[in-house]
């Protein structure tokens, strides 16, 4: 373990953790990497807000907040992944990470992040406490599997949604609720019994998302990569969503990676 890259091992399974961004860097089964390499991919946290905060306001009471415009006009993602987190413990199998929540976040508070690797599975959870005032809030992940693994077919991805969030063209969910449609996707979907997307690589490996959390973003439309996105609100939900943080009511999120081989 160097002082930046945390790495877990169970069996077959191997995960990298870079404190800086509190992002999976690689996630190997039997050697084969399944994450889009690259800077800006992984699997990330989303905090403490996911997708895009339309055109980077959102409103408590009677004041409006400015966040940064990192995907015009929007802001979009979080701070997480900009910030350098501290490695609270680490063994073998599991790893614990925080951050302060500081500018251009307008509200102190702390994120704590969790990682348990086992043979077959792959657990994060996280949590975003309030230390002086509330504020609304949201966290979720950002993985960027790949779309072909090099062994076989392209990945089909597996799921059943409730409802699809109507996207605008600015890319912000209207607040109307549809039938979910074919992709490719850039979308939100409502799963209200939990998440639970499965990610099937042909005779390679078969992948399940899932979580408690009723929101899951699909993202497909790029040919490298498919991103399968859990999180505790629909994009823009600081607005139109928003769970509030308190000194005593914290935001608690967690997904499951699971994983059998095929071959």
């Amino acid at each position: 373990m160097s002082n930046d890259i945390t790495r877990l091992t169970a069996g077959p399974a191997e995960v990298a953790v870079d404190r800086h961004g509190g992002t999976l860097t690689s996630l190997k089964i039997h050697g084969t990497e399944l994450l889009r390499q690259g800077d800006k991919y992984g699997c990330f946290p989303m905090v403490p807000w996911c997708g895009r905060t339309a055109y980077a306001r959102f409103r408590t009471g009677d004041q409006v907040h400015q966040l940064p415009v990192n995907h015009p006009p929007h802001a979009i993602h979080g701070t997480g992944r900009d910030t350098s987190w501290r490695t609270v413990k680490a063994d073998d199998t599991s790893a614990v990470f925080t951050y302060d929540l500081a500018e251009p976040w307008p509200y102190p508070g702390r994120v704590t992040q969790t990682v348990e690797l086992t043979e077959d599975s792959l657990t994060l959870a996280m949590g975003v406490e309030a230390t002086a005032d509330s504020f609304p809030a949201q966290a979720g992940w950002h993985p960027w599997f790949l779309r072909n693994l090099g062994t076989g077919g392209d990945v089909r991805l597996g799921f059943s949604a409730a409802w699809q969030e109507e996207r605008g063209e600015d890319h912000i969910p209207t607040g109307r609720r549809i039938e979910p449609r074919p992709g490719p996707w850039d979308d939100c979907f409502g799963m209200p019994e939990g998440v639970k997307v499965t990610l099937t690589w042909p005779d390679a490996l078969e992948l399940t998302v899932s979580s408690r959390t009723e929101w899951v973003v699909i993202y497909d439309e790029q040919e490298a990569a498919v991103c399968v996105e859990p999180q505790s609100g629909p994009p823009n939900g600081l607005n139109t969503h928003p769970r509030l943080v308190t000194p005593i009511d914290p935001l608690e999120i967690s997904t499951t990676f699971t994983w059998r081989t095929l071959a």
